[in-house]
């Protein structure tokens, strides 16, 4: 177990107030590394933010002011996050793959009054996109690469706590519709964090792994654990499926994030190494989330790189809803997505009345880690039930211990001939084919049947499969007839976000003309 003898206590602590008491605690403490060598400690990190902060104000940056900002996962990005809580502004991360239209859409609806970016970015010029998108707007756009704008500190207004207003906007990752702007505050991103820490037991020892973009709610929310903590993080600006395991492995990882994508590159990491050769001597767990694990995940990554899957359940409204405990079964850890954190409450809803235990519907969750509500407070009707509860639109059981297993979302549910068909359920029997090494199942428009059953599969090196090789496996598995899918379509890769989840949309456009 983890030293956590100068874990912080967070309760009613803004970030910047965390990120001063961090400072004070541990100065000379690592808090992050990067692949070029770079290192930053916590008494640096400080000093950076306040430069930073001082920078951004003489540029007129001020409390409440809206402030988006697209920036790699680097140190700047932390320090700019931290720059402008100290500040006091209202920031709206965006993710690095967005483009004119989707931050467009945001500025418009967000009234954004800065926006920050870089030059160039995985060969993309950033300044020409944003100057596109904020036409016509009364935005001011930075350009922070390769420097941010720094000043001295003593020009810095006094910093005014404010735990519970508005200063997040995350935009949900629009898998399925048009992004929409949550709204969180220090309490929210706080909360999250404390189930996430309730689960893994994050201590100054730990070495975690940051290989998602930080723009993403997730990576505030390491933000916040590392002020808690005093983690070591171990940062990614790209990742790689060979050289980033490597670097995690060669760095002492040992908190190995961040879901199931990234857990099958470093399994399939392992797989190419010699006999006996550990990649990553130092795991203790593979922590994340943000998309559906294979049952068979947990058990494999065990045997074969010696930690557990510590996976978990959340969205950008509501992050960090459900974790499986670091000594939770095995069973339980491969199995399910967890408990409901501390202080959440959980209930699965069908036909308007709440389920009995293992039975299925829609998930719905309070506690301090929901948003506030969306920026568009029109959505709110729909995204809230007459009692409160924000309704996720996932599908999901809870057993009669309390653990949660996601079984689909609401708008996964393929309806053939009027019978409901489970996407996941597909999924899970696919991914154990000793053929595929990715999968997704997609309804598809059909004239006769309304929807049919499209799977979309990765094969691994070397393998084939036809048709009725995967009919006769699903019959083999004793699935329903009416249930295995009529399509089978051979990719190289599936396509998905930066959290991991597969863009089924783009997949149903791909694929929804043919039969």
């Amino acid at each position: 177990m983890v030293a956590l003898d100068t874990v912080l206590d967070t309760t009613n602590k803004t970030l910047w107030q965390l990120i001063e008491e961090r400072a004070s605690t541990t100065p000379d403490k690592c808090m992050a590394r990067d692949e070029s060598g770079r290192t930053m400690t916590y008494g640096r990190y400080r000093e950076w933010c306040l430069q930073v902060a001082a920078g951004l104000y003489e540029m007129g940056i001020d409390i409440e002011s809206k402030v988006s900002w697209i920036m790699p996962s680097r140190f700047e990005s932390f320090v700019l996050t931290g720059a402008l809580s100290r500040l006091g502004a209202i920031q709206n991360p965006i993710l690095t793959i967005y483009r004119a239209r989707e931050v467009s859409f945001i500025a418009q609806q967000s009234g954004c009054q800065f926006l920050i970016i870089p030059n160039i970015f995985r060969g993309f010029e950033y300044p020409a996109m944003a100057t596109e998108a904020v036409a016509g707007l009364s935005t001011t756009v930075i350009v922070a690469d390769p420097n941010l704008p720094e000043a001295s500190p003593t020009i810095l207004p006094a910093y005014v706590p404010a735990l519970k207003e508005l200063r997040w906007l995350f935009y949900s990752s629009g898998t399925t519709a048009d992004p929409k702007g949550a709204m969180h505050n220090d309490y929210s991103l706080s909360a999250a964090n404390n189930g996430m820490q309730w689960s893994m037991q994050v201590g100054p020892d730990d070495k975690a792994a940051v290989v998602f973009p930080i723009t993403h709610v997730g990576g505030l929310v390491w933000l916040f654990n590392a002020m808690q903590t005093g983690v070591e993080l171990l940062m990614v600006e790209t990742f790689n499926a060979t050289e980033t395991p490597k670097y995690l492995g060669d760095h002492g990882v040992t908190c190995a994030g961040a879901g199931t994508v990234f857990w099958l590159a470093y399994l399939n990491a392992q797989r190419q190494l010699p006999a006996g050769e550990k990649l990553m001597p130092t795991v203790r767990i593979f922590n994340g989330g943000g998309a559906p694990k294979p049952k068979t995940l947990h058990y494999e990554m065990l045997a074969e790189l010696g930690a557990p899957v510590i996976g978990g359940w959340g969205l950008t409204e509501s992050p960090i809803n459900t974790m499986v405990h670091v000594e939770d079964a095995d069973h339980k850890k491969a199995e399910t997505d967890g408990r409901a954190c501390p202080d959440v409450l959980l209930r699965t809803v069908v036909d308007g009345r709440n389920c009995n235990a293992g039975e299925e519907g829609e998930l719905r969750v309070k506690g301090p880690q929901v948003c506030m509500g969306y920026l568009d407070a029109s959505l709110d009707a729909d995204a809230f039930d007459e009692d409160g509860w924000f309704r996720t639109g996932d599908l999901g059981v809870i057993d009669a211990e309390g653990f949660v297993s996601i079984t689909g979302r609401l708008k996964d549910i393929i309806i053939r001939k009027g019978e409901n068909i489970s996407a996941k359920e597909i999924e899970d029997l696919l991914y154990a084919h000793p053929a595929i090494a990715d999968c997704a199942v997609i309804g598809l428009p059909d004239a006769s049947s309304g929807e049919r059953a499209c799977a979309v599969v990765v094969l691994k090196a070397g393998s084939s499969l036809s048709f009725k090789e995967m009919v006769d496996y699903l019959g083999n598995k004793q699935l329903s007839m009416h249930k295995v899918p009529e399509q089978l379509e051979i990719t190289d890769a599936l396509p998905r976000n930066p959290s991991g989840k597969v863009l089924k949309k783009d997949l149903r456009a791909t694929y929804g003309g043919s039969n």
